[in-house]
Protein backbone atom coordinates (compact mmCIF):
# COMPACT_ATOMS: atom_id res chain seq x y z
CA UNK A 1 0.00 0.00 0.00
CA UNK A 2 1.16 3.45 -1.00
CA UNK A 3 2.04 6.04 1.88
CA UNK A 4 -0.84 8.45 2.40
CA UNK A 5 -0.35 12.11 2.37
CA UNK A 6 -1.88 14.77 4.94
CA UNK A 7 -4.01 16.52 2.05
CA UNK A 8 -5.79 13.14 0.98
CA UNK A 9 -6.70 12.93 4.97
CA UNK A 10 -7.44 16.30 5.38
CA UNK A 11 -10.07 15.82 1.95
CA UNK A 12 -11.41 13.57 3.72
CA UNK A 13 -12.36 15.05 7.15
CA UNK A 14 -13.15 18.63 4.66
CA UNK A 15 -15.83 16.68 2.96
CA UNK A 16 -16.91 14.57 5.91
CA UNK A 17 -17.23 18.04 7.20
CA UNK A 18 -19.03 19.92 4.57
CA UNK A 19 -21.41 17.56 3.12
CA UNK A 20 -20.18 18.10 -0.37
CA UNK A 21 -17.35 17.74 -2.70
CA UNK A 22 -17.35 21.47 -4.23
CA UNK A 23 -17.84 22.70 0.10
CA UNK A 24 -14.73 21.09 0.45
CA UNK A 25 -12.83 21.92 -2.84
CA UNK A 26 -13.22 25.24 -1.63
CA UNK A 27 -11.86 25.55 2.16
CA UNK A 28 -8.76 23.20 0.61
CA UNK A 29 -8.13 25.80 -2.25
CA UNK A 30 -8.64 22.73 -4.84
CA UNK A 31 -10.90 22.02 -7.88
CA UNK A 32 -13.89 19.87 -7.60
CA UNK A 33 -12.05 17.62 -10.22
CA UNK A 34 -8.92 17.96 -8.26
CA UNK A 35 -10.38 16.81 -4.75
CA UNK A 36 -11.83 13.82 -6.26
CA UNK A 37 -8.90 12.68 -8.25
CA UNK A 38 -7.13 12.64 -4.20
CA UNK A 39 -10.11 10.62 -2.41
CA UNK A 40 -10.10 8.36 -6.09
CA UNK A 41 -6.30 7.67 -5.31
CA UNK A 42 -7.18 7.31 -1.57
CA UNK A 43 -9.82 4.90 -2.28
CA UNK A 44 -7.87 3.01 -4.45
CA UNK A 45 -4.57 2.74 -2.17
CA UNK A 46 -7.00 1.38 0.83
CA UNK A 47 -9.52 -0.64 -1.26
CA UNK A 48 -12.47 0.15 0.19
CA UNK A 49 -15.01 2.97 -0.72
CA UNK A 50 -15.27 5.95 1.69
CA UNK A 51 -18.29 7.48 0.20
CA UNK A 52 -21.19 6.98 -0.95
CA UNK A 53 -21.62 9.47 -3.76
CA UNK A 54 -24.94 10.19 -5.41
CA UNK A 55 -25.91 13.35 -7.94
CA UNK A 56 -27.41 14.60 -4.98
CA UNK A 57 -25.43 13.78 -2.23
CA UNK A 58 -22.16 12.31 -0.33
CA UNK A 59 -22.19 10.41 2.97
CA UNK A 60 -19.62 8.19 4.30
CA UNK A 61 -19.84 4.41 3.93
CA UNK A 62 -19.41 1.88 7.06
CA UNK A 63 -15.68 1.93 5.89
CA UNK A 64 -15.50 5.55 6.10
CA UNK A 65 -17.42 6.17 9.06
CA UNK A 66 -14.47 3.55 10.71
CA UNK A 67 -11.80 5.56 9.07
CA UNK A 68 -12.67 9.10 10.03
CA UNK A 69 -13.12 7.69 13.55
CA UNK A 70 -9.53 6.78 13.74
CA UNK A 71 -8.01 9.26 11.41
CA UNK A 72 -9.65 12.69 12.96
CA UNK A 73 -7.73 11.88 16.22
CA UNK A 74 -4.40 11.22 14.98
CA UNK A 75 -4.47 14.16 12.78
CA UNK A 76 -5.31 16.40 15.49
CA UNK A 77 -1.97 14.91 16.98
CA UNK A 78 -0.12 15.61 14.08
CA UNK A 79 -1.52 19.25 13.30
CA UNK A 80 -0.82 19.99 17.54
CA UNK A 81 2.79 18.45 17.26
CA UNK A 82 3.57 20.70 14.00
CA UNK A 83 2.22 24.00 15.54
CA UNK A 84 4.22 22.91 19.14
CA UNK A 85 7.63 22.29 16.71
CA UNK A 86 6.72 26.20 14.67
CA UNK A 87 5.95 28.10 18.43
CA UNK A 88 9.70 26.63 19.16
CA UNK A 89 10.90 29.24 16.35
CA UNK A 90 8.95 32.12 17.43
CA UNK A 91 9.31 31.92 21.41
CA UNK A 92 12.06 30.72 22.89
CA UNK A 93 11.39 27.00 24.41
CA UNK A 94 11.75 23.37 24.79
CA UNK A 95 14.81 21.58 26.13
CA UNK A 96 18.28 22.87 24.93
CA UNK A 97 21.50 20.37 25.85
CA UNK A 98 24.95 21.65 26.65
CA UNK A 99 27.96 19.69 26.63
CA UNK A 100 31.30 21.26 28.54
CA UNK A 101 34.09 20.57 30.42
CA UNK A 102 33.18 21.40 34.21
CA UNK A 103 35.47 24.14 34.41
CA UNK A 104 33.97 25.94 31.23
CA UNK A 105 30.75 24.99 32.85
CA UNK A 106 31.38 26.56 36.08
CA UNK A 107 32.09 29.28 34.39
CA UNK A 108 29.65 30.11 31.71
CA UNK A 109 26.77 29.08 34.63
CA UNK A 110 26.31 31.94 36.31
CA UNK A 111 26.90 35.11 33.93
CA UNK A 112 25.58 33.06 30.93
CA UNK A 113 23.43 30.12 31.74
CA UNK A 114 21.48 31.42 34.72
CA UNK A 115 20.95 35.01 33.08
CA UNK A 116 19.73 33.31 30.16
CA UNK A 117 16.97 31.01 32.29
CA UNK A 118 15.99 34.22 33.94
CA UNK A 119 15.10 35.87 30.71
CA UNK A 120 13.54 33.15 28.88
CA UNK A 121 11.73 30.86 31.76
CA UNK A 122 10.04 28.77 29.24
CA UNK A 123 13.55 26.80 28.38
CA UNK A 124 14.47 24.40 29.74
CA UNK A 125 19.20 23.67 30.07
CA UNK A 126 20.08 20.11 30.58
CA UNK A 127 24.12 21.03 30.90
CA UNK A 128 26.31 17.56 30.88
CA UNK A 129 29.95 18.13 31.84
CA UNK A 130 32.69 15.56 31.21
CA UNK A 131 36.28 15.96 30.56
CA UNK A 132 36.32 14.31 27.20
CA UNK A 133 35.78 15.40 24.15
CA UNK A 134 32.20 14.28 22.43
CA UNK A 135 31.18 14.67 19.44
CA UNK A 136 28.20 16.57 20.47
CA UNK A 137 25.97 16.08 17.00
CA UNK A 138 26.23 12.19 17.69
CA UNK A 139 25.41 12.76 20.88
CA UNK A 140 22.64 14.88 21.02
CA UNK A 141 23.78 17.86 21.91
CA UNK A 142 22.46 21.59 20.65
CA UNK A 143 25.93 23.40 21.89
CA UNK A 144 29.38 22.42 23.25
CA UNK A 145 31.73 24.86 25.25
CA UNK A 146 35.35 24.10 25.21
CA UNK A 147 38.52 26.38 24.76
CA UNK A 148 38.65 27.89 21.50
CA UNK A 149 41.73 25.87 20.14
CA UNK A 150 39.95 22.54 21.02
CA UNK A 151 36.65 23.48 19.32
CA UNK A 152 36.11 21.02 16.00
CA UNK A 153 37.09 22.77 12.62
CA UNK A 154 33.69 22.00 11.51
CA UNK A 155 31.85 23.56 14.00
CA UNK A 156 30.74 27.50 14.37
CA UNK A 157 32.35 28.76 17.37
CA UNK A 158 31.18 31.85 19.93
CA UNK A 159 33.47 33.26 22.48
CA UNK A 160 32.26 33.68 25.54
CA UNK A 161 35.04 34.45 28.00
CA UNK A 162 38.62 36.09 28.51
CA UNK A 163 41.18 33.93 27.80
CA UNK A 164 42.53 30.82 30.22
CA UNK A 165 45.32 30.03 32.52
CA UNK A 166 46.38 27.06 34.64
CA UNK A 167 47.19 28.07 37.61
CA UNK A 168 50.28 26.11 40.54
CA UNK A 169 48.72 27.18 43.60
CA UNK A 170 49.39 26.10 47.31
CA UNK A 171 47.70 27.59 51.04
CA UNK A 172 49.82 29.50 53.26
CA UNK A 173 50.34 27.28 55.49
CA UNK A 174 51.81 24.85 53.25
CA UNK A 175 54.37 27.09 52.02
CA UNK A 176 55.76 28.21 55.27
CA UNK A 177 56.88 24.71 56.13
CA UNK A 178 57.86 23.98 52.52
CA UNK A 179 60.45 26.12 50.32
CA UNK A 180 58.52 27.75 47.24
CA UNK A 181 59.10 25.97 44.05
CA UNK A 182 60.84 28.69 41.62
CA UNK A 183 61.13 26.32 38.10
CA UNK A 184 58.82 23.48 37.79
CA UNK A 185 61.74 20.69 38.01
CA UNK A 186 61.24 21.81 42.26
CA UNK A 187 57.46 20.16 42.57
CA UNK A 188 59.47 17.11 42.21
CA UNK A 189 60.40 17.43 45.97
CA UNK A 190 56.75 18.33 46.81
CA UNK A 191 53.56 16.86 48.29
CA UNK A 192 51.22 17.27 45.10
CA UNK A 193 47.78 16.66 44.49
CA UNK A 194 47.84 14.47 41.55
CA UNK A 195 44.87 14.84 38.87
CA UNK A 196 43.47 11.31 37.16
CA UNK A 197 41.94 12.13 33.43
CA UNK A 198 38.59 10.87 32.60
CA UNK A 199 40.59 7.91 30.56
CA UNK A 200 42.16 6.60 33.33
CA UNK A 201 45.78 8.04 32.48
CA UNK A 202 47.33 10.42 34.83
CA UNK A 203 47.52 14.17 34.02
CA UNK A 204 51.36 15.47 33.57
CA UNK A 205 51.36 18.91 34.69
CA UNK A 206 51.94 21.33 31.45
CA UNK A 207 54.81 24.57 31.52
CA UNK A 208 55.88 26.75 29.24
CA UNK A 209 58.03 29.81 29.74
CA UNK A 210 60.04 31.36 26.54
CA UNK A 211 59.27 28.64 23.94
CA UNK A 212 60.46 25.95 26.28
CA UNK A 213 58.23 22.98 27.29
CA UNK A 214 57.77 21.12 30.43
CA UNK A 215 55.53 17.95 31.40
CA UNK A 216 56.08 16.35 34.73
CA UNK A 217 54.63 13.30 36.31
CA UNK A 218 54.23 14.69 40.23
CA UNK A 219 54.32 12.77 42.95
CA UNK A 220 51.93 13.48 46.23
CA UNK A 221 49.89 11.43 48.49
CA UNK A 222 46.75 11.59 47.17
CA UNK A 223 45.28 11.13 43.59
CA UNK A 224 41.59 12.86 42.31
CA UNK A 225 39.61 13.39 39.27
CA UNK A 226 37.62 16.38 40.31
CA UNK A 227 39.11 20.07 40.33
CA UNK A 228 36.10 21.14 43.42
CA UNK A 229 38.07 17.72 45.44
CA UNK A 230 41.32 18.79 44.42
CA UNK A 231 41.19 22.59 45.63
CA UNK A 232 39.51 21.35 48.90
CA UNK A 233 42.98 19.54 49.79
CA UNK A 234 45.12 22.05 48.37
CA UNK A 235 43.38 24.78 51.11
CA UNK A 236 43.37 21.86 53.54
CA UNK A 237 47.31 22.41 53.51
CA UNK A 238 47.71 18.52 52.06
CA UNK A 239 49.80 19.49 48.85
CA UNK A 240 50.66 21.87 45.41
CA UNK A 241 47.35 21.68 43.24
CA UNK A 242 47.24 22.51 39.44
CA UNK A 243 44.04 24.06 38.75
CA UNK A 244 42.36 26.39 36.01
CA UNK A 245 42.95 29.97 37.30
CA UNK A 246 38.77 30.25 36.94
CA UNK A 247 38.29 27.32 39.84
CA UNK A 248 41.03 28.90 41.66
CA UNK A 249 41.23 32.70 41.42
CA UNK A 250 38.31 33.50 44.19
CA UNK A 251 40.85 31.95 46.60
CA UNK A 252 43.98 33.31 45.30
CA UNK A 253 42.08 36.69 45.78
CA UNK A 254 40.89 36.26 49.33
CA UNK A 255 44.63 35.19 50.06
CA UNK A 256 43.55 31.42 50.91
CA UNK A 257 46.03 30.04 48.03
CA UNK A 258 48.92 31.69 47.28
CA UNK A 259 50.15 31.57 43.17
CA UNK A 260 53.22 29.93 42.16
CA UNK A 261 54.86 29.45 39.21
CA UNK A 262 53.25 32.06 37.43
CA UNK A 263 55.81 32.90 35.04
CA UNK A 264 55.45 29.63 33.79
CA UNK A 265 51.98 29.10 33.12
CA UNK A 266 50.69 31.11 30.27
CA UNK A 267 48.08 32.16 28.37
CA UNK A 268 45.44 29.95 27.23
CA UNK A 269 43.05 30.32 24.21
CA UNK A 270 39.38 31.58 25.57
CA UNK A 271 36.41 29.69 26.09
CA UNK A 272 34.13 29.27 23.15
CA UNK A 273 30.84 28.01 22.45
CA UNK A 274 30.66 26.14 19.03
CA UNK A 275 27.79 24.53 17.29
CA UNK A 276 27.16 23.01 13.74
CA UNK A 277 25.66 24.94 11.28
CA UNK A 278 21.69 24.84 10.98
CA UNK A 279 19.32 26.20 8.46
CA UNK A 280 16.39 26.28 11.09
CA UNK A 281 17.84 26.79 14.56
CA UNK A 282 15.42 26.58 17.32
CA UNK A 283 14.40 29.92 18.79
CA UNK A 284 16.17 29.10 22.30
CA UNK A 285 18.74 28.24 20.87
CA UNK A 286 19.49 31.70 18.53
CA UNK A 287 18.21 32.97 21.80
CA UNK A 288 21.27 31.56 23.78
CA UNK A 289 23.29 32.66 20.78
CA UNK A 290 22.52 36.32 20.59
CA UNK A 291 23.19 36.62 24.55
CA UNK A 292 26.49 34.74 24.77
CA UNK A 293 27.43 37.23 22.02
CA UNK A 294 25.87 40.31 23.47
CA UNK A 295 27.67 39.05 26.76
CA UNK A 296 31.34 39.23 24.50
CA UNK A 297 30.62 42.72 23.23
CA UNK A 298 29.69 43.76 26.38
CA UNK A 299 33.04 42.26 27.52
CA UNK A 300 35.19 43.62 25.13
CA UNK A 301 33.51 47.45 25.09
CA UNK A 302 34.82 47.07 29.20
CA UNK A 303 38.15 45.99 28.93
CA UNK A 304 38.74 48.52 26.22
CA UNK A 305 37.34 51.44 28.07
CA UNK A 306 39.21 49.97 31.13
CA UNK A 307 42.61 49.78 28.63
CA UNK A 308 41.84 53.16 27.43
Amino acid sequence: MSRLSLIQLDAVLAITRRGSFRAAAVDLGLSTTALSNLIAGLETSLGVRLFNRTTRSVSLSDAGRTFVERVRPALDDIYQAMNSVRAQQDTPSGTLRINAFPTAARQILGPLLLDFLRRYPQVHVDLVTEGRIVDIVAEGFDLGVRRADLVPSDMIAVPVGPPQSHAVVASPGYLRTAQRPQVPPDLLNHACIRVRLPNGALYRWAFEKDGQTIHLDVNGPITLDEASLARIAVLEGVGIGFFMEADVHRDIAAGRLERVLEDWTPRLAPLSLYYPSRRHPSAALKAFLDLARDQARQATGLADAGGG
